[in-house]
Parts: structure tokens; sequence; C-alpha cells
């Protein structure tokens, strides 16, 4: 699943691909934003995290991974 973080003061938002499942994400979102000195940790695919201290959060984009395709014939 692909999450999209968007940092306050940042050019550019944070994109992983998690293994979380979205209401799992967006649990994990709404525990940081309770607390304000909280954070947002997230575990990408390969087991890397995510940590966002959540007074920095703008958005969270939580959506379904799009299988990507290859070649030039449309459907």
């Amino acid at each position: 699943m692909e999450v999209k973080i968007g940092v306050h003061n940042a050019p550019r938002e944070l994109v992983i691909e998690s293994t979380q499942t979205p209401d799992e994400v967006a649990a994990a979102v709404r525990a940081a934003l309770a607390d304000e000195k909280g954070v947002l940790e997230l575990t990408d695919e390969r087991g890397r995290h995510v940590v966002v201290r959540s007074t920095y959060l703008a958005y969270v984009e939580i959506g379904e991974q799009l299988e990507r395709r290859v070649g030039f014939g449309s459907l």
C-alpha cells in the first residue's frame, strides 16, 4: 500500500510502500496527532522505519498500491 506524507516546510512529500493495512496506518496517524509531542512511525516493505514528528505533519494520503504497467499497449 502506498502512503504519502506531507511535511511542513519540505519541498517534497515522503512516499513509502507499506505492508500495513489502511486501517493500521490511519490508526497510527490518529495516535500521533492525539499526542501533541507524538511521532508518526511507519515501516516500509523493506523494513525501514519512517519517523515524523506529529507537529510537522501537513497531510497523510493512504492509498492502494497500483500495478505498474509496462509497455505501450492500452487496455
